[in-house]
């Protein structure tokens, strides 16, 4: 087995700095491209595009496989631009060939968020330019929206306009408020056992269609083809997200719309980092959703406030509890949008919670920082301790992803690699040498402070682009300079 191991390198002038950010970058990379960088086997291989000579991305130490979410989150975040092929074989690894031989995201037993691939596979290939991988990329991009668009359970409510089904990674039932069941929770664990979840409409599984099919229209227009209402579909989308989660009281967006109508007004930390980052929240909805989020100790929580039936000693595993797949999703969203303070808070944060725990966990509990699976059930013995699992690959590349997307501000498009950095006050001047972007390497320099670029110099030559096209080749240095907004 091989990979293309690609291993930059971060450098802050400030001790303080490079003693956790530098050090944490440099064991998110290893947890990576090392400890979670496995062979794959047959099961894996279902859609015959696997590389056999390159391996692929488990989800971490106490899961062997990768998992839709967990491939797509780990290359959306990091591997499609360290180790191309690695990305590419992991995504590959979650697709199958279903009826008549035609290419569909894996039809597992959780396929209410399986759309999340269609952002993977896209924000890959405008990465590496690949398009022999968009093209088939597409094919499983449609026939899975054409699946899911059918599908009896976890389909589209007419009435709403919207999909039903649980929210995005909550495959547990402490996920949700107030779930029914013949004698509370007696169904057991998974949150698909309960109808009411089953049926209700959830924020983050919202806000990945209407990506999902924006990223379609992108894919459709790149490869010449007819985009099949892939856009017009989107915009309903967005529109009914709007007006069925958007809280105007609260001045943020609701968790939860039953199927017979009634707002959950909860908070949803992926759901908010969602509606930030694919643009579902305008400019001043993004302004409030930020300023009015509500976060623990230790970072954004996955759900919020806390159910009555968890308490601080023994928390939900998906309800007032926080996993680092959401603190990078939300300091992903912060930074878009400029908040340096916020991605500065998100970010310590974590890296924090990593030196003080000796690795990447699945989860921790949002006031003690402690490692902690979480609880799930009820009463009595339906109310079981989960551990949270080591090495959790998705943590360690939500660090990797507040490096790159956060801190040096890299977006990925059609023309290119764009910069729009983030840097906190006391941090320091930082370098990221050895970036490997399609045929070129780079070297990556923010001077300064704050998010507004006062000038931007590639090989010594200014410019005003702040970006290097895809057509850059051999090894090249940028060098930015920021003041404070």
């Amino acid at each position: 087995m091989t990979t293309t191991d690609s291993r930059p390198v971060l450098r802050f002038e400030d001790a303080a700095s490079q003693a956790l950010y530098s050090a944490i970058y440099a064991a998110a990379l290893q947890n990576l491209l090392g400890t979670n960088t496995v062979p794959f086997g047959e099961m894996h291989a279902r859609s015959g595009l696997m590389d056999p000579a390159v391996g692929m991305v488990r989800a971490g130490g106490g899961y062997e496989q990768p998992w839709t979410r967990d491939a797509t989150i780990n290359s959306w975040n990091a591997t499609s631009l360290l180790a191309p092929a690695l990305a590419a074989n992991t995504l590959w690894a979650v697709v199958e060939k279903g009826a008549e031989g035609k290419l569909v995201v894996q039809q597992d037993s959780q396929q209410w968020d399986q759309v999340i691939w269609t952002i993977g596979a896209w924000h890959h290939y405008l990465v590496t330019g690949d398009r022999e991988f968009l093209q088939r990329a597409y094919d499983v991009v449609t026939n899975t929206l054409a699946v899911r668009e059918q599908a009896a359970v976890f389909g589209r409510d007419a009435r709403y306009g919207l999909f039903t089904g649980p929210s995005f990674f909550n495959d547990g039932v402490s996920g949700f408020p107030a779930p029914t069941a013949d004698a509370g929770e007696s169904r057991g664990s998974e949150s698909t056992s309960y109808p009411d979840v089953v049926s209700a409409m959830y924020l983050s599984t919202n806000a990945l269609y209407y990506a999902a099919y924006m990223r379609a229209a992108e894919m459709a227009d790149a490869l010449g083809r007819p985009a099949d209402g892939h856009r017009a579909k989107a915009a309903g989308l967005k529109q009914a997200i709007n007006q069925h989660f958007w809280n105007p009281r609260t001045g943020s967006y609701n968790y939860e719309l039953t199927a017979d109508g009634r707002p959950g007004a909860y908070q949803e930390g992926a759901g908010l980092a969602f509606a930030l980052l694919f643009g579902i929240a305008d400019g001043s909805q993004a302004r409030s959703v930020i300023s009015n989020a509500q976060r623990m100790t230790w970072g954004m929580p996955d759900t919020f406030p806390r159910w009555d039936r968890y308490s601080s000693a023994e928390p939900g595993r998906h309800n007032a509890i926080v996993w680092p797949l959401v603190q990078g999703l939300w300091a992903k969203g912060l930074a878009k949008h400029g908040d340096v303070e916020g991605f500065a808070t998100e970010t310590r944060l974590l890296a924090e919670l990593v030196r003080n725990s000796g690795g990447f966990w699945e989860i921790y509990d949002g006031n003690t920082g402690a490692v902690e699976g979480g609880y799930q059930g009820a009463t009595g013995v339906l109310k079981r301790h989960w551990d949270s699992q080591p090495d959790q690959t998705w943590s360690a590349t939500a660090f990797i992803d507040m490096m790159h997307t956060g801190l040096f501000g890299m977006t990925f498009d059609s023309r290119g690699l764009t910069f729009a950095p983030n840097l906190p006050p006391g941090w320091g001047d930082v370098t990221l040498s050895g970036v490997r972007y399609r045929d070129s390497v780079l070297t990556v320099a923010l001077r300064g402070t704050g998010n507004v670029i006062h000038a931007f110099n590639l090989d010594g030559t200014p410019s005003t682009e702040y970006a290097v096209p895809t057509s850059l080749h051999g090894h090249h240095t940028i060098d930015i300079t920021l003041n404070p907004a």
